[in-house]
């Protein structure tokens, strides 16, 4: 049976400790990063998802890249599926990024289209083709907002001939696709992309979420996702409503610093970015920490 690419996969924020050597005098700290991969695992997320844009994967040398791939391949093992993200600026390097993640053991890899040029449409056919070659199966990213490429669901029935390829993460904001790309693509895993409109996907048939808040609340994430799949709507929407004003950072520019705020306001540790990602402002802040209380009163 084909690894579906279902269920919670957490995109996961990437921790960094002090280091005057390292890039931005901050380093990767693989060793908080793998406790943080195994956290999540063990609160009934389904897997983790290293080197996505929230794991600042564009900030990372290929060294650091690699190595935190590896880190989350090794720390969750057997326990859950490792989908890494292999975005690249063309079909050779996601496709070389592909490979290594093959070889390295992870389970699937998680594609945008070429990152920095507005391909057509034969240029992301030929971009999908050349990374579903590594072998791996691929969750193909739909990002129009951010990428200006959009993955329209008559783009993704021609994307979902490609062999391997066998899951799309939908971040356009338009909940009206799904029931659409279930039509014309209907082997295709639908993953809910924005943290904010999951409850909405989930109900028109996804049955994946890329999620960026679970890194805060995996517990109550996961038995979102359950909830949902299950349609037990009154206690699904009453478990999401109150959280879904902290999840709406997930559809912020400032997305990273968000759920690394979030992290830290629970608890755990979310730590500062790499540049280009600078500090959250005052404003920003103020806004964020009553979207948390509201979140974490409703969960007590």
């Amino acid at each position: 049976m084909t690894e579906k690419l279902d269920g919670v996969i957490v995109a996961t924020a990437l921790p960094y400790a002090e280091d005057a050597t390292a890039p931005a005098g901050l380093r990767p700290d693989l060793d908080r990063y793998a406790e943080h991969c195994r956290w999540l695992i063990e609160n009934g997320c389904r897997g983790v998802g290293p080197n996505g844009s929230l794991g600042e994967y564009s900030s990372l040398t290929d060294d650091e890249r690699r190595a935190v791939a590896r880190t989350a391949i090794e720390a969750v093992g057997n326990d859950g599926v490792v989908v890494v993200g292999v975005h690249g600026v063309g079909a050779h390097q996601a496709r070389s990024w592909a490979e290594k993640a093959a070889e390295d053991g992870a389970d699937g890899v998680l594609c945008l289209p070429p990152t920095m040029y507005r391909a057509n449409r034969s240029e992301v056919i030929h971009h999908f083709t050349e990374v579903a070659k590594a072998g791996l199966p691929v969750m193909v990213y739909n990002n129009p907002l951010d990428t200006k490429v959009d993955l329209t669901p008559d783009l993704l029935a021609e994307i979902a001939q490609i062999e391997n390829v066998v899951a799309v993460k939908e971040f356009s904001g338009d909940v009206r696709r799904i029931l659409e790309i279930k039509e014309l693509a209907p082997d295709l895993t639908i993953v809910a992309g924005a943290d904010d409109l999951t409850l909405e996907a989930l109900l028109m048939g996804a049955t994946g979420w890329f999620a960026g808040f679970p890194n805060v609340f995996p517990k109550e994430s996961a038995r979102l996702f359950d909830l949902a799949v299950a349609g037990k709507l009154q206690e699904a929407k009453d478990l999401y409503e109150p959280l879904v004003a902290a999840f709406r950072w997930d559809s912020r520019v400032e997305f990273v610093q968000a759920i690394k705020y979030g992290m830290d306001y629970v608890g755990r540790y979310g730590g500062p970015c790499r540049p280009p990602r600078g500090p959250l402002v005052p404003e920003h802040v103020a806004q964020l920490e009553q979207d948390m209380v509201k979140a974490v009163e409703s969960l007590r």
